[in-house]
């Protein structure tokens, strides 16, 4: 039974909406034969957010140390039991049950592709669900466009929408850990050696923070130049991946 697994990483005080990510992720339906693993990885050991959550057959609870979001993702994907993989942050939504299952449907009906990407949803503070910017039509893509709207300013689609074949994170070491970049990543590795697909409907609810206190020019100029190595340290390792000429495909296409 090929299994789908989704990567939560969570930290305690940073916990109070993994509640609702659990009902998101429970009422999943997907097509008939697959089974969900979701693995929900505490960034520190107090084992508090952990304890948030029921005792289920398909949730995988682990603990580290404290080293973010990257380094605690890069943990869970040693217990990945999926074909596929994407991650959820403790604080997101599925924006609806056939999430996951719409991306099952891409990847099998098209398998020469190892990854699919999806509009995000952004939901304020006062509840308005806003769609995020994105330029990109759905339907196939070609490896390298995302890096190059990222090199151009920033990319289309996050990747925090991304499903990817598991083999693929574990291939490129799973998730970097330079700070803004971590979801784009995976999926800039993954789109440097094989075609994608772009989905219509949303494929994230992504909630939005409290808005910074304003600062000042110098401060602004100096986060936009520290953005921009951090981009650069993630296209760079894109690049170089993409220069060795290595194209994948799976090994194991996903069907239905």
């Amino acid at each position: 039974m090929p299994i789908f697994s989704v990567i939560t990483a969570v930290r305690d005080g940073r916990d109070a909406y993994l509640p609702e990510a659990y009902e998101s992720v429970a009422g999943q339906r997907l097509p008939k034969g697959w089974s969900l693993q979701w693995l929900v990885q505490e960034d520190g050991k107090t084992g508090k957010p952990l304890d948030r959550l029921p005792d289920k057959p398909w949730i995988s609870k682990d603990a580290g140390e404290t080293g973010g979001s990257a380094q605690t993702r890069t943990l869970a994907l040693q217990h990945a039991e999926g074909v596929l993989t994407r991650t959820l942050d403790a604080g997101d939504l599925f924006p609806d049950n056939a999430t996951l299952a719409r991306d099952i449907e891409a990847l099998a009906a098209n398998p020469d592709l190892g990854w699919t990407v999806a509009p995000g949803l952004e939901l304020h503070l006062d509840g308005r669900l806003v769609p995020a910017p994105h330029d990109l039509l759905p339907g196939r893509l070609a490896s390298g466009c995302l890096a190059a709207s990222l090199r151009t300013g920033s990319m289309s689609l996050t990747g925090a929408t991304a499903t990817i074949y598991t083999e693929l994170v574990v291939a490129h070491g799973g998730w970097p850990a330079i700070p803004s970049c971590e979801d784009a990543g995976p999926l800039l590795a993954a789109e440097a050696v094989v075609d994608g697909w772009v989905q219509e409907k949303p494929g994230g609810i992504l909630r939005k923070r409290s808005t910074p206190p304003t600062t000042g020019p110098e401060h602004r100029h100096q986060r936009e130049r520290e953005r921009a190595v951090h981009i650069g340290v993630v296209l760079g390792r894109a690049d170089a991946i993409r220069e060795l000429g290595w194209r994948w495909q799976p090994s194991e296409p996903v069907t239905i």
